[in-house]
């Protein structure tokens, strides 16, 4: 999925030989253009070929056409099918009029992920069927007992379970379903939850980014010219603060959301032309409408300055077109590779079976006739035409726009139509398609459910989602419908914890009141060796996000990386103050100090429940070492005594015992 310039880029899902044909060569592994060969050569030639009176439009009309308004149809549909039909056949030969390939069967989200290869552990009901990976050895199965109702939602819904969420979610009703569903329905209700805890840990940390705006940002960080450091200091605060939100925040539900949109309109953060402006992108386009209406956020991801640089669409004009952008709009954020068709005559794409007045799926051709809708889109960004616009915010170029007839998705874009639309009608038309509502759901369901989201959950939370295309609040009334649903009460370990919502968990469990900060050596240390676990927030350089099934991390770097970051968690000190207070917490929550009660205590604490007998023998074991875990008291100190070891570095034993759970697949399993 690694971006590439123009049209030369390859998908990383499939190989893409579309516009491998005459004068390409795909053998080499990589597109070889000789002139006059692409799709987009031949568009820029029959541009360049357009007389004076006629600069805007691939297809001006016969001489005796009468006047007509901007946006009208100056022919009539079917004349226009005919142009359009004998434009495909002078851009793509006879390749455009291949007939259809037999329609795909719906396939989840690519595993391939940032985990080497290893054994993998699954928790009972995980899919492990349908793929080999070379080096994997077979999966053994762990069926573990399942938690309390509390903790198995809270560990869905929230960034982990803690005693204080677990007494507040119970209290909310007097039967599960009942529980659960006020309980969602306050997270939903983010706006009545008070925030101002976090907001205020985050300025007393130091971050002083994040409420600037996108203006402030471009002249702070681009125009000024700042060193490096200063440059990317919004992604680096946007990076931190996704933990200490994640961790501390009472609005547990939105971080999810969040968490969720970030992935799917994946932008890498940190890169050159986006750090400077990435607090705007996570402030206003995805937190603000995280419940919204994905209609909305969609054409605010695409007017949005990170997107624009991102996917490349800051420089898409007429003269010199960029697909980036359309080829990710349709196969990641809307309707998926899983519809892709191929190159193939968009007139013949057979029907969907959901709605037949939409195509079941994308062709390139569509992919290629969306980039044409969203040519000059893009930012103010003193660009040499027009150097007085300096900014950063989005702009309109009309004079960059491919203004012509287009046809895609089954559906015909008259051309000379008002600014942006093109692009408009474009994203009306996914945001209304049925099999957009059912990616979309899918995904959803596979953050919140399983890896494996049933068919019957995604067709109903599909038609919710479409039905309300247009309401203000669309995702926010599927998700009370996903999570609300019997396959979110009745599942248990069909999801496992990626490295950062381990860690977040981790922090969440132990109580810290540690906060990961700019210009701190400590904060520093930390973001360093979250980096070597794969999973630094908005750091994923592919436009797909990070995985989310449990088998893309379930490689054993990606363990053992997650774990040496749990272990330092609960070793480390800020100065004279330890991240985790685990002595602290064992003083005032065991009054004795025997290896069952420690071994209980730090269970209740981590996991919320208890582990079955066999299990939690083996951590008694360990903690009580040669002495009797139900009656001696090991003290509280942290000596060296090798010949006695139920005396031997207490203390370190007791972090070494909260580390091990924190290991455990019963903190893994969500």
């Amino acid at each position: 999925m690694a971006r590439r310039p123009l049209h030369f880029r390859l998908s990383g899902i499939r190989e893409r030989n579309l516009l491998a044909g005459e004068g390409f060569d795909e053998t080499l592994g990589t597109l070889q253009p000789i002139e006059g060969s692409s799709y987009w050569t031949r568009r820029i030639q029959a541009r360049a070929a357009q007389t004076p009176a006629s600069p805007s439009s691939l297809w001006p009309a016969p001489a005796n056409a009468p006047a007509r308004q901007s946006g009208s149809p100056a022919v009539s549909p079917l004349a226009l099918e005919r142009q359009i039909r004998q434009r495909h056949r002078n851009l793509y030969g006879g390749r455009a009029s291949q007939p259809a390939p037999a329609p795909k069967q719906e396939t989840t989200e690519s595993l391939a992920g940032p985990a080497a290869a290893g054994p993998v552990v699954t928790t009972a009901g995980a899919d492990t069927s349908g793929r080999s990976m070379a080096g994997l050895s077979a999966p053994r199965l762990l069926t573990l007992p399942s938690p309390p109702f509390a903790v198995r939602m809270l560990n869905r819904l929230s960034y982990g379970a803690t005693p204080t969420t677990i007494s507040e979610f119970n209290a909310l009703g007097s039967t599960d379903k009942q529980r659960l569903a006020n309980y969602v329905d306050w997270q939903l209700d983010w706006n009545s939850i008070s925030d101002a805890a976090v907001e205020t840990r985050l300025s007393q940390a130091g971050y002083t980014t994040l409420g600037k705006s996108l203006t402030q940002l471009w002249s702070d960080h681009i125009l000024a010219e700042p060193e490096n450091a200063v440059r990317v200091r919004p992604a680096t605060e946007v990076q931190r603060a996704a933990y200490v939100r994640a961790a501390y925040s009472r609005r547990q539900l939105r971080e999810v959301l969040v968490n969720f949109w970030h992935d799917h309109f994946n932008v890498q953060g940190t890169e050159f032309s986006i750090a400077p402006v990435f607090v705007h992108y996570d402030r206003d386009v995805i937190r603000a409408n995280a419940k919204g209406n994905f209609r909305t956020m969609l054409e605010l991801v695409a007017q949005s300055t990170a997107m624009l640089y991102y996917l490349d669409n800051v420089s898409n004009s007429r003269s010199g077109p960029n697909e980036n952008w359309a080829r990710e709009l349709l196969e990641l954020h809307t309707l998926g590779a899983e519809n892709y068709l191929g190159f193939m005559d968009p007139f013949q794409v057979p029907p969907c079976p959901e709605d037949p007045a939409y195509p079941i799926g994308y062709t390139d051709i569509d992919v290629y006739e969306t980039s044409a809708a969203f040519t000059g889109w893009s930012v103010k960004n003193g660009h040499w035409q027009f150097p007085s616009e300096n900014d950063g915010t989005f702009v309109y170029r009309q004079s960059w726009h491919d203004a012509g007839p287009k046809f895609l998705l089954g559906t015909l874009i008259y051309p000379e139509q008002p600014a942006l639309k093109d692009g408009r009608d474009v994203m009306d038309r996914l945001a209304s398609h049925p099999r957009v509502a059912k990616f979309i759901c899918k995904k959803l369901i596979r953050r919140f459910v399983s890896d494996t989201p049933s068919q019957k959950l995604i067709d109903s939370a599909a038609a919710i989602f479409r039905a309300n295309w247009q309401h203000p609040n669309q995702i926010e009334i599927t998700l009370r419908h996903i999570l609300n649903s019997e396959d979110m009460i009745n599942s248990w370990g069909m999801k496992n914890r990626r490295p950062f919502e381990a860690t977040v968990a981790a922090m969440r469990a132990l109580g810290h009141d540690w906060t990961p900060r700019p210009d701190h050596g400590k904060s520093d240390e930390f973001m360093w060796r979250v980096g070597f676990t794969g999973h630094t927030p908005y750091n994923w350089a592919a436009p797909n996000g990070y995985p989310d099934t449990g088998l893309a991390w379930s490689g054993s770097n990606s363990f053992a990386m997650t774990w040496k970051l749990l272990n330092w968690l609960t070793e480390t000190n800020d100065g004279e103050v330890p991240l985790s207070p685990v002595l602290a917490a064992t003083r005032s929550g065991v009054a004795s100090w025997t290896a069952n009660n420690l071994v209980t205590f730090w269970c209740n604490r981590i996991l919320g429940y208890q582990p079955e007998a066999a299990r939690k023998q083996t951590l008694v074991n360990f903690m009580a070492q040669n002495g009797d875990p139900a009656s001696y008291v090991i003290p509280d100190n942290d000596v060296w005594a090798q010949s006695d070891l139920k005396r031997h570095y207490n203390h370190q034993r007791l972090r070494s015992l909260v580390s091990l759970i924190l290991m455990s697949p019963e903190f893994m399993s969500r």
